[in-house]
């Protein structure tokens, strides 16, 4: 069932339902990977016809991290749906604290009337529609031949990045690099197992000059993909600059190539767009696109073989409410997580 679908029912039902509580393990529980892209993309679709809300992030600064909070608002014939996520994301927390990289919430509301339905643990939601929002990307922007991808970036981005382009391709090699070696060499193998596919860990970023897709979904504050290290017909969702300081690729790779961002707004602010504006090397007129534009047909995707694509992806709060919804209503079906009483 569409997401906006998924909307309408919760409306009409939520009256009796109270506060949902659910955390990370019940979510996992109840959505498959497939189902957050179908989700994203009927959130997409809708947002291109008007039918949504998704302004851009705002962000709050803290000594070892940041906090980021994103809202949007999901409208149907037959009502409409609001939800706000408020993440913590603390770079250094695997290494010192133990902790999660990402952590935080997401609120959902009945948009007509203010009711609050349910909070969920965040971070197996902002996992999978990150991935998801790739993997619609990949399907309207990459080389239908496309065969070989390299991965920046080991960590739990870098493995549903991969899942993501695996599940939209007809992949038969896959490269994984990481600054930590290790790190790359362990994903590459659980990938190998889990996706039946050739991965390889790499050292360097060389195999990307040979790959036909390249995801970059990393921390990092200084850019690593320089346009030496990208052919013609190559697509590349940049995934990881979801902070103004924060840059994986080098403005100069932005000119003479197609961009297509999730939103403009919030790209020119927080995402690697943000350095090319800048550095002065392309303006906000030279943006192609959006992704719901593209997934809609009101624009194109790929018309060239040998254009390089840029999908600029820094995560909608569309992408949050849209997922949530269809937790939602999974969770009244099948009585998971905790009812509260409020009122």
């Amino acid at each position: 069932m569409a997401a906006e679908d998924g909307v309408s029912q919760q409306v009409q039902s939520m009256q009796t339902a109270g506060l949902l509580v659910l955390s990370r393990t019940e979510i996992a529980r109840l959505m498959e990977f497939s189902d957050y892209v179908e989700a994203v993309e009927a959130a997409l679709i809708a947002a291109a016809a008007g039918r949504a809300i998704a302004p851009p992030a705002t962000s709050l600064d803290m000594p070892s991290g940041a906090f980021h909070a994103k809202g949007a608002a999901l409208h149907t014939a037959d009502g409409a749906a609001v939800a706000f996520k408020i993440n913590g994301n603390f770079p250094s927390n695997p290494a010192t604290t133990g902790l999660p990289t990402v952590q935080g919430i997401i609120y959902l509301a009945d948009g007509a009337n203010g009711r609050p339905l349910a909070l969920m643990d965040s971070i197996e939601i902002t996992i999978n529609r990150t991935g998801a929002a790739t993997a619609l990307a990949v399907r309207h922007l990459a080389r239908p031949d496309s065969r070989t991808a390299t991965i920046c970036g080991a960590g739990v981005q870098g493995r549903i990045q991969a899942a993501a382009v695996a599940a939209s391709t007809g992949l038969e090699r896959m490269y994984v690099w990481d600054a930590k070696p290790d790190a790359a060499t362990t994903l590459a193998a659980d990938l190998a197992h889990d996706l039946r596919l050739d991965v390889r860990a790499c050292r360097d970023l060389e195999p990307a000059r040979d790959s036909d897709i390249v995801v970059t979904c990393t921390s990092a504050r200084q850019p690593f993909l320089t346009p030496d290290l990208v052919r013609p017909g190559t697509f590349i969702a940049a995934v990881g600059a979801d902070n103004p300081d924060k840059q994986e690729i080098a403005p100069a790779l932005f000119a003479g190539t197609r961009v297509v961002v999730d939103s403009l707004e919030q790209c020119a602010e927080i995402g690697d767009l943000h350095h090319a504006l800048t550095a002065g090397i392309i303006t906000r007129e030279d943006v192609h696109a959006t992704l719901a534009e593209i997934v809609a047909g009101l624009k194109p995707g790929r018309v060239d073989a040998r254009e390089i694509i840029l999908f600029d992806s820094t995560g909608l709060g569309l992408q949050d409410v849209a997922a949530a919804c269809a937790i939602y209503r999974r969770a009244v079906a099948t009585g998971s997580g905790a009812h509260q009483a409020i009122g």
